[in-house]
């Protein structure tokens, strides 16, 4: 069990704190800190069944400033989050073949 996680984030905090609550004690990555590769992100974003593009935090300032006008493609998607994986949602939690994104927390229950 993985954890992607980003101790700055509030909710990636309560969803750490969640699963250790459950007994739980996932492998915890701080993908900000330790880059992803692209099959990494293939791999996380074909257990949540999502496109590149439902995992970008479009919210973000570089997102807005740098990229929202842009016509960009999966692969060019999946890069844009290895150089700035601030524009990755989180936290995600990874079990096996099932993986959920922790917004809410609750979320996380269905990849238990």
């Amino acid at each position: 069990m993985q954890y992607y996680h980003n101790p700055r984030c509030t909710k990636s905090r309560q969803g750490l704190a969640y699963l250790e609550e459950k007994g739980l004690k996932p492998e915890v990555i701080l993908y900000q800190k330790e880059p992803l590769s692209p099959m990494d992100i293939e791999s996380i974003l074909e257990k949540l069944d999502l496109e590149a593009r439902d995992l970008i935090r479009d919210k973000e300032k570089i997102w807005k400033e740098e990229f929202a006008d842009k016509e960009l493609d999966e692969d060019e998607l999946i890069l844009l989050m290895i150089e700035h994986p601030q524009l990755m949602e989180r936290p995600i939690l990874v079990n096996g073949e099932k993986a959920a994104i922790g917004r809410p927390t609750e979320n996380l229950d269905s990849a238990l």
